[in-house]
């Protein structure tokens, strides 16, 4: 079976493919250029700096790689039956609410809408963790099975979607309906990006369907060179039918570390995402009628698993009760743990810096620019000045007096 597929950030890369996000003003074609070679030039630097630490992090990856039992065609196995619980779907349900903790708030993104379909999204930056969007989309004369479907089908979305280029299945547990494969997805001026997942699908009450997934490891995939894997994947989404009309709406969050520039990828989804849902729309359309659709369903029906009641009740009721009650269980579950990650050294976030800095000075110095400049302008801006803000308050702090006490006699 398929990977499910993901309406998600992952489209801020797919907006750079777009013939939108590439159209050029007249005189900017060189812009453009320059543009192009500051970003090979970034991702260049980028590449040599995450070497460095590939050696100690594939070791630790291989050990729990091998912790986990491959199964190509079915039935249960040691380790993949607990990657993904009832906890994950209480977390997932609570998530899809939109509550967050502390200062964080919610930014609006985008909100259009066309005949058949509509969409709108907006995003927070969790402290430590990595952006999180919250999306909803509604398509118009669909059915919740025909849009689960839709969703779920890897295979029909080589048809149409030109960013994945490679797909497999690695295992299935039909026991706990988990599901792991592995996806490559390319992007223009970026590695290709290397995606091992784990999901599993929930259906509850008047055919409401729930979907969960994360990243994971795996023996049958080990890691490439020549791909970036991504590290931290957690995704989820909900299908209903909206009350009162012929539609049905989806509603999705998703965090994905992917090692990109966090401003220019807000830039470029917001940029690009609406022809995407659109395209997306006329696929779905088409798969009404796809022949290959009459064998994926009844595989996929064999996996799913009931939403357990507690849980049913309390997707009806208050949000609140199930996260006290979640406690503790739910803290292990998509939350980054920071302390794992390992800061650039400071001779590395200078040269970073200094590169922006360089690359803004050029995009800065001529008037006309294309729509990929004004992206890289942004990042450049945004970079620096929270470098100089940060370099303010390092400065700001007072130093210790260092000087030894004078005795007068």
């Amino acid at each position: 079976m398929a990977e499910p597929q993901i309406l998600s950030p992952n489209l801020a890369r797919a907006a750079l493919e777009s013939d939108g996000f590439w159209r050029e003003r007249a005189g900017g074609g060189w812009a453009t250029v320059v543009v192009v070679l500051f970003l090979l030039s970034w991702q260049l630097l980028r590449f040599f700096v995450s070497r460095r630490r590939v050696g100690s992090s594939e070791a630790a990856d291989s050990s729990r790689a091998l912790a986990t039992t491959a199964s190509s065609h079915g039935g249960s196995s040691s380790g993949v039956s607990d990657l993904i619980s009832d906890a994950d779907l209480r977390n997932l349900i609570i998530s899809l609410e939109g509550k967050l903790q502390g200062d964080d708030r919610w930014e609006d993104v985008i909100d259009k809408s066309s005949d058949l379909v509509s969409y709108k999204a907006k995003c927070c930056r969790p402290k430590d963790e990595p952006l999180k969007y919250l999306s909803v989309t509604i398509f118009e004369e669909c059915s919740t099975e025909l849009l689960r479907d839709f969703y779920m089908d890897n295979e029909y979305r080589k048809r149409w979607d030109k960013i994945l280029i490679q797909h497999e299945q690695l295992q299935v547990d039909e026991n706990s309906g988990i599901e792991i494969g592995r996806s490559i997805k390319k992007f223009p001026l970026l590695t290709p990006r290397e995606y091992v997942l784990a999901w599993r699908v929930w259906e509850g009450k008047d055919k409401t369907f729930y979907c969960l997934i994360k990243d994971c490891e795996h023996p049958l995939a080990s890691r490439q060179k020549k791909y970036v894997r991504v590290g931290f994947f957690r995704s989820g989404w909900r299908i209903r039918q909206v009350p009162g009309r012929d539609a049905c709406e989806i509603t999705m969050v998703h965090q994905e570390d992917a090692g990109l520039n966090v401003e220019m990828a807000k830039l470029a989804f917001a940029r690009g995402i609406w022809s995407y849902v659109s395209k997306m729309n006329i696929a779905l359309r088409e798969y009404s009628s796809h022949t290959g659709r009459a064998t994926f369903a009844p595989s996929l029906l064999r996996l799913i698993k009931k939403v357990p009641p507690e849980l049913e009740v309390n997707a009806e009721t208050s949000m609140q009760e199930v996260s006290e009650r979640s406690g503790s269980a739910l803290s292990k579950h998509g939350i980054v743990d920071a302390s794992q990650r390992k800061p650039l050294s400071p001779s590395t976030k200078w040269i970073a810096n200094g590169l922006l800095l360089v690359g803004g000075i050029v995009c800065l110095s001529r008037g006309r620019t294309t729509i990929g400049t004004q992206l890289a302008v942004a990042c450049i801006l945004k970079k620096f000045m929270k470098h100089g803000a940060e370099s303010s308050q390092e400065h700001a702090k007072p130093r210790p007096n260092r000087r030894k006490p004078r005795h007068v006699s």
